[in-house]
């Protein structure tokens, strides 16, 4: 392992990157890609890494052996239970399997203290959320959940979570949501704002950035109101996210987001990724605008 905390003397960067899907041959050539520029950079890693357990615990293991510090927040393939998964477990026993396993290669996760950031930009407090969605991102002309849902069903469009992500021993995704909301409120309200946060989830935080999605249907799959204020309520100074493949730096009331995805090869090759190349975004120092 890499070993110390870096950011810690001024130096380094921090990055990021999501939806790495590394179990794809050419993902893999990206993530060998993934490396610092210097001793002090810590990465961000928000969600998707891969589909089982082993190649999850294989990526996240190459990265924390090259970078100070490795943050993990949890994407919904993480979550997933594949037949060719020798890890069986499934919703919250596979959450917390999937915690002990980043502990053991010394990754951050949501269930740890949030580590501060002390390199350029800082003191920041990087914040790994584990919150999912509760399908409050509905169709227009939908009134409740089931209605949205049939909408999506009629499209054909249907997120493999309905297959895969079991949330046991919660009723529903979005039961288990609602007290992942709860959960982290609380964490977050005793954070120090003399240490404001960047708040890294695998999902938007807010609804805006789902608007572009060619398929309106899917973005059910893609968050909750609950958080729509967190970036507000909480001192932030970014936030990190993947899930929708579409990389790019918004603001929402004068707080940046990033969403950092590599995604799928035919989704890179359009965006004109060369093959190997670097896929991750520097959140700090903050680059000038263009």
């Amino acid at each position: 392992m890499h070993g110390g905390d870096g950011g810690g003397d001024g130096t380094g960067r921090l990055l990021a990157v999501s939806d790495l899907h590394s179990a794809i041959g050419d993902n893999r050539q990206h993530v060998d890609a993934v490396r610092p520029l210097s001793d002090g950079d810590w990465l961000v890693v928000a969600g998707d890494v891969a589909e089982t357990s082993t190649d999850i615990e294989a990526t996240l293991r190459t990265l924390a052996g090259r970078f100070a510090k490795v943050v993990w927040a949890p994407g919904n393939h993480e979550l997933w239970t594949v037949p060719s998964d020798p890890l069986q477990l499934r919703g919250e026993k596979r959450y917390r399997h999937l915690v002990e396993m980043c502990r053991e290669l010394g990754v951050v996760t949501p269930e740890d203290p949030y580590p501060v950031w002390r390199g350029p930009g800082g003191p920041l407090t990087v914040a790994p959320l584990f919150v999912l969605y509760d399908y409050t991102f509905r169709t227009p002309t939908a009134s409740s959940k089931e209605e949205s849902l049939a909408q999506a069903e009629k499209a054909g469009i249907v997120c493999t979570d309905e297959y895969l992500l079991d949330p046991a021993p919660y009723p529903g995704r979005d039961a288990w949501c609602r007290a992942r909301v709860m959960e982290t409120e609380e964490r977050l309200a005793a954070v120090d704002p003399s240490a404001p946060l960047v708040l890294v989830n695998h999902f938007p935080l807010v609804r805006e950035p789902t608007r572009v999605l060619r398929y309106p249907e899917f973005a059910q799959w893609c968050g909750t109101e609950l958080t729509a204020d967190w970036h507000v309520r909480f001192p932030t100074a970014a936030v990190v996210y993947g899930h929708l493949h579409i990389p790019r730096t918004t603001w929402h009331d004068g707080v940046r987001f990033e969403e950092v995805s590599l995604g799928y090869p035919r989704e890179w090759r359009a965006r004109g990724l060369p093959l190997g190349t670097n896929p991750c975004r520097q959140i700090f120092p903050e680059l000038e605008k263009a």
